[in-house]
């Protein structure tokens, strides 16, 4: 699929009708405290939906209960074990590469800091890890699992924001289009996806092909799930690298929101590496993943570290020879991984479930005040020239 500035600009006038309908019908009728209190029973798939629950709510539940009829499940198989073979590394790509990526684009950057808390900034780190390993879970898709429920949260909390950013005139719809419009939601899918495969090969983390593309494939599946528009999803990582830069090309930038949610996400990492000697690491971190133009503009802190940390794909390809070549190595690799995981996202939640909303108002919810085994190395697309 060939991308023009004329093909993007028509996907920043669309949202997503099915959820902005829901969500729209629900603040008419003026129950969306009645979702909101009875939705915080329906955290796993399958669970019979409670009573009293609005009819309109009802309906889309049930409509967005199952994954899309195309998914191919043994793809989704090898993208569970690409998971779990660098569960680490994705943690790190998505918390150091991919929210930076978020901020580096102003409109979204401004988006971001109008609707989530900024007096707890870990929430939308702790919401993206948490809803990540639901994703790949064994029974992501089965009855029982949390995936779904919190996929079909997810996709009417982006249709409240709509509602609320539009119905409160707080958007430029002329100069920006559909606030989360088709347009940011896929360039989001490209963060969370081939991004996160630019930083591992970035990292100097060994992926096979095949297990690359099947993570991509898994987010394609989440995208479907989140309400886009997959007539307009690049299906391979070439046409994936071919949107992400055109995207890139025509939205990022320097903001002042932007620096600012940089600062919290930095200040927050620092608080969950021990002690105060390794703190420059994360900002080090941040800035090898996204470079330096895209550094500079976040004003990432230039730090002592930074030389250090280029030297990590040296030391992550040890640790992979010792996992090739040793069964209780790569055991004991994968337990570290998975360990370091779950201990990230346990401070990030303070041991809580997180919960997703529809937000009543945005001044009140949000506190503002306006193993896939080693074939063919993985290597990312070549750039594109817009």
């Amino acid at each position: 699929m060939t991308r023009t500035e004329a093909s993007m600009d028509a996907l920043r006038t669309v949202g997503d009708e099915l959820a902005d309908a829901t969500v729209a019908t629900l603040f008419d009728r003026g129950e969306v405290g009645k979702f909101n209190t009875l939705m915080r029973y329906v955290s796993t798939a399958g669970a019979p939906l409670p009573d009293g629950l609005p009819a309109v709510a009802r309906e889309y539940l049930e409509a967005t209960a199952a994954p899309p009829s195309w998914v191919d499940w043994g793809e989704m198989e090898k993208a569970r074990l690409f998971f779990i073979d660098n569960n680490v590394h994705i943690s790190t790509a998505l918390s150091f590469a991919s929210m930076p990526a978020c901020y580096v684009v102003p409109h979204v950057a401004r988006l971001l800091s109008a609707t989530h808390s900024l007096k707890y900034p870990s929430k939308r780190m702790a919401e993206t890890g948490q809803f990540t390993v639901h994703l790949m879970q064994p029974d992501a898709f089965e009855a029982g699992s949390r995936f779904i429920p919190a996929a079909q949260k997810v996709r009417l909390l982006h249709a409240s924001i709509r509602h609320h950013l539009k119905r409160e005139d707080r958007w430029d719809t002329a100069a920006l289009g559909t606030p989360i419009c088709q347009e940011d939601m896929i360039g989001g899918q490209m963060f969370f996806s081939l991004l996160v495969l630019d930083s591992l090969h970035r990292l100097g983390v060994h992926m096979s092909t095949e297990g690359a593309e099947a993570y991509y494939y898994a987010w394609r599946v989440v995208g479907a799930m989140l309400g886009v528009d997959q007539d307009a999803v690049p299906e391979s990582l070439d046409e994936a690298r071919a949107f992400l830069d055109l995207y890139m090309v025509r939205h990022m930038g320097p903001s002042d929101e932007g620096v600012h949610l940089t600062r919290q996400l930095i200040e927050l990492y620092e608080e969950v590496v021990p002690g105060t000697f390794m703190d420059p690491v994360v900002s080090a971190l941040v800035r090898h993943l996204v470079g330096d133009t895209c550094g500079d503009w976040l004003q990432v802190p230039r730090t002592r570290w930074d030389t250090v940390v280029k030297a990590l794909p040296h030391l992550l390809g040890v640790l992979e020879t010792v996992e090739d070549r040793s069964p209780l190595g790569a055991w004991a690799l994968d337990r570290i991984g998975h360990l370091t995981t779950v201990l990230e996202l346990s401070s990030l939640t303070r041991g809580r479930v997180m919960h997703y909303a529809i937000p009543e108002q945005l001044k009140k919810d949000y506190g503002v005040s306006n193993a896939v085994p080693h074939k063919a190395r993985w290597t990312p697309p070549d750039v594109t020239i817009p």
